[in-house]
């Protein structure tokens, strides 16, 4: 998904803004700046590009999730329903927040499967986050539907889908809040950072204040600013926002890019009927990061992976033992090592984690392989990859 891919002069002159005013926090020092406010340009370029009200930079996606749990008044022993399929950052923020993070599992979206997440609600249940993993979404609207029912809050983790839709909506603004990712291997980077988007008045005040100390930024004198509550700092720099301003005016032209390898890889992989691609629910369109398709068993899955490697095919993953983004390997959580006690409700909430399976998801994970897709590709690279791919699959299946 990088987009350092493609650095270039555009992102260099908004560095070097920074540098020659020397400013590289994001609040005060007006007199300094000559007019630069680069992240307050960026959040604006943000709320522009994706039709929202508000956007608020952080310095992470990790703290942009936590952040968005936190604004939606999620707490202490609340319960939040997310995927098993993920990355581990979901469920830190939440268990941050002193919530307990309910994992369900995943359908052919490789996202949130509706009849499992219903399953899920208890009267604890305070939201419902669905991640957008490698590209695609979940089934938003009958997310929306279920939360509307039960009095859910709604919250994207669209860090993986960045310039993706549903329904003709960015994704990250169809439900209350999203969040967004800008660390160093995603479609538009800031080197470290983050953003929420939403379109609620009271969200994006509280978002404002709680990622800087809980400072009210009423007036132009920081150190008389109040404090209306409780807050962190999850603050970005200067320097993190310049690079991402330049990024996320590159972000169509690298969907494009995306879009176009994407297409060639996936017309290529067509004409083998063994190969099913993962379903994108009606009316939704991918980011195109990351090609995702399914093989016929576990064991096949493995020999195209390993034979994949072999040629050089590189970038394609199989998640199925993977420690970073599928339950299976997420001992640290389901054995709750933590260098610091946690609370009794915390360690009595997360006790399902220690008997329950995800046979569902190892279906769907285990015949999964997902090829990220590169910018700087050449278009002649690209379709020799695609006949690689092709004849690898072809040579396994006939094995």
């Amino acid at each position: 998904m990088p987009g350092f891919e493609l650095f270039g002069e555009t992102e260099r002159n908004e560095v070097n803004d920074v540098l020659k005013s020397g400013v590289l926090m994001r609040y005060g020092f007006d007199g300094m700046r000559n007019g630069h406010w680069k992240a307050k340009d960026l959040e604006v370029e943000l709320q522009n590009q994706f039709e929202v009200k508000y956007a608020q930079l952080v310095s992470s996606g990790t703290a942009a999730v936590s952040m968005s749990l936190a604004i939606a008044g999620v707490g202490a022993g609340d319960e939040v329903i997310m995927p098993c399929f993920t990355f581990v950052a979901s469920f830190e923020a939440i268990m941050m927040l002193g919530a307990i993070p309910i994992l369900v599992d995943i359908d052919d979206t490789l996202t949130l499967d509706i009849e499992e997440v219903k399953k899920a609600i208890t009267p604890k249940t305070k939201a419902i986050m669905p991640v957008h993993m490698c590209g695609s979404m979940a089934n938003l609207q009958a997310l929306k539907t279920i939360c509307d029912d039960h009095n859910l809050v709604l919250v994207e983790d669209a860090c993986q889908a960045i310039g993706g839709t549903y329904q003709g909506k960015a994704l990250g603004s169809y439900g209350d809040v999203g969040s967004f990712s800008f660390d160093f291997v995603k479609t538009i980077t800031c080197g470290e950072g983050g953003a929420i988007i939403t379109n609620i008045d009271k969200y994006a005040q509280f978002a404002d204040h709680y990622s800087d100390h809980g400072h009210d930024h009423v007036g132009n004198d920081r150190g008389a600013e109040t404090h209306p509550f409780l807050g962190y700092n999850f603050r970005i720099s200067e320097l993190n926002a310049a690079v991402g301003l330049a990024q996320v005016r590159r972000l169509n032209d690298f969907i494009a890019i995306q879009k176009k390898h994407y297409t060639i890889l996936r017309v290529a992989l067509s004409q083998i009927p063994e190969v099913i691609f993962r379903t994108v629910p009606e009316g939704g369109e991918e980011n195109y990061s990351f090609l995702n398709f399914f093989l016929p068993t576990l064991e096949i899955t493995q020999a195209v992976s390993k034979a994949f490697k072999e040629e050089g095919i590189d970038g394609c993953f199989h998640y199925y033992n993977n420690n970073w983004h599928y339950i299976k390997e997420w001992n640290h959580l389901k054995n709750l090592k933590t260098l610091y006690p946690v609370s009794e409700e915390m360690k009595k909430g997360l006790e399902y984690l220690k008997t329950k399976s995800f046979e569902k998801s190892d279906y769907f994970i285990g015949r999964n392989l997902s090829c990220l897709i590169k910018l700087s590709w050449t278009e002649a690279e690209v379709k020799e990859r695609a006949d690689k791919m092709v004849n690898v699959i072809k040579t396994v299946l006939n094995s």
